[in-house]
This record gives structure tokens, C-alpha cells and sequence, in this order.
């Protein structure tokens, strides 16, 4: 794996503020080619055990949505908790968990905010940069932002707005996932707009609220013990 750009991860907490601004000025909000040649989709979740941070990475077939690799990274924590900055927390999980791919994505889609985050930068959108490598941010809960209710049916949605006042800016999208269910917040990561977005989460969604190639490596990093992976798309402990 070759990243396009490279930092270090221990920065001090003003550093790497200052290095998310910088950052977010390279996000490309634009997707470049046909949806139907994305052939491949990657889910990403992170999560934590004590000190140490935990990336599990899925690829899915798409829009077949059928289990075709995984991979598990570990990293120690070495950035303190900052809402806003956990990527830096994230981050080199999530890096050692992709250098582990037999099968690189066309498409990644982080459990996390793309550029719906105080300074444009969440884990999908820095990812995305640094991977140069088209990135979707879909968070549970939102980080940053105001929107209005969505509709009670699968695919309504809203915009997700910076601010309430005049000169406010589209930063994503609250999208109704699964009928009745909370929202999904959308966003763009790097080399997507947001329509495409919107459009390539909700054609990931099968029975539940969650996309599967984030439900799935939520999955995945929730477990203690993994099996061994068996041949290429044969993953039994789906």
C-alpha cells in the first residue's frame, strides 16, 4: 500500500488541527467515472481495547454485496482523546488493516464523518486523502451541523447544513436508511460528490440500518477471535 500523502500521528493537539485544515483543502467533492464500475466496496470500523485501536477492513462484490476479503490492524493509541481529532487516534489502525488487503477497493465506506466535521476533515476524508482513493464518511450520530427530520421511509433524506445562518454550506446528507430507523449522516470523504454518496450508501443497505460493508466490519473488529481466511470469496464467518 502507497499512500499519496503521509504525516506523522503524534502530533501536538494545535498541529494537528492546523494539518486537518491543510488536509481538507486537498478533498476532491467530485466523482469521476460511472457509478456501475465500481466493482468493489470496503467497509472500515475502529474500535478500541484499552490502550491499543482496532481496524477491521471488508471487501464486499459490488452491487452484489457478497463477502469477498478482510483484514484486522492493531495500533497503540499514542494521540490523547480530542473530539474532532480521532483520527489520529484511528488512523494507524486503520492503515495497518488496509496494508493486509488481498483485494483493494474501489470504493471505501468508513463507519465515521467524511467532511461533515468542524474543520472538514473526519476519518473518511482524511483516509481518503491520504489513500487518494475514493472515501464515503456514514456516522451513526452526528458530529457537527443542523438539519431538519428526515422522512420516515427508506431513502428520504435532508441536507446537513454548517450552520443556521445565512451563509451556511451543504457539508452532507441525513439520510432514513431503514424505515422508522434513526438516520444514517452521509458525507462526502474524498473523490465523491454527495449525490453519489447518498446513492452508493443506500445500494449497500440490505435489511438493516446499517450499510453492510460497515455492519459487517463492525462485525469483524467486535470479535476476540477470528478464523483463518478461506479462499477468496468463501468468508465463513460471515
Amino acid at each position: 500500500m502507497k499512500l499519496a500523502v503521509s504525516h506523522p500521528w503524534d502530533l501536538p493537539v494545535k498541529e494537528a488541527e492546523t494539518l486537518q485544515v491543510r488536509l481538507a483543502a486537498q478533498v476532491v467533492a467530485r466523482f469521476k467515472g460511472k457509478r456501475d464500475a465500481i466493482k468493489t466496496v470496503a467497509g472500515v470500523d475502529v474500535g478500541f481495547q484499552a490502550d491499543v485501536a482496532r481496524a477491521a477492513a471488508v471487501v464486499l462484490s459490488f452491487p452484489g454485496l457478497e463477502p469477498l476479503d478482510f483484514s484486522l490492524g492493531e495500533a497503540p493509541v499514542i494521540f490523547p482523546y480530542r473530539p474532532g481529532l480521532l483520527a489520529f487516534r484511528e488512523g494507524p489502525a486503520v492503515l495497518a488493516a488496509l496494508d493486509k488487503l488481498a483485494t483493494w477497493p474501489d470504493l471505501f465506506l468508513f463507519d465515521a464523518q467524511g467532511i461533515a466535521h468542524p474543520r472538514r476533515l473526519g476519518l473518511a476524508a482524511h483516509l481518503g486523502v491520504l489513500l487518494d482513493s475514493p472515501s464515503i464518511g456514514c456516522a451513526k450520530s452526528r458530529l457537527t451541523g443542523c438539519h431538519g427530520e428526515p422522512g420516515r421511509a427508506m431513502g428520504d433524506w435532508v441536507y446537513l447544513y454548517s450552520d443556521k445562518g445565512a451563509g451556511r454550506e451543504v457539508i452532507g446528507a441525513v439520510v432514513r436508511t431503514k424505515a422508522g430507523a434513526q438516520p444514517l449522516y452521509v458525507s462526502v470523504g474524498h473523490r465523491v460528490d454527495l449525490d453519489t454518496a447518498r446513492d452508493l450508501v443506500l445500494r449497500c443497505v440490505k435489511s438493516h440500518r446499517l450499510p453492510e460493508p460497515t455492519r459487517l466490519a463492525h462485525d469483524v473488529v467486535s470479535r476476540a477471535n477470528l478464523p483463518a481466511k478461506p479462499g477468496k470469496g468463501q468468508l465463513s464467518l460471515f
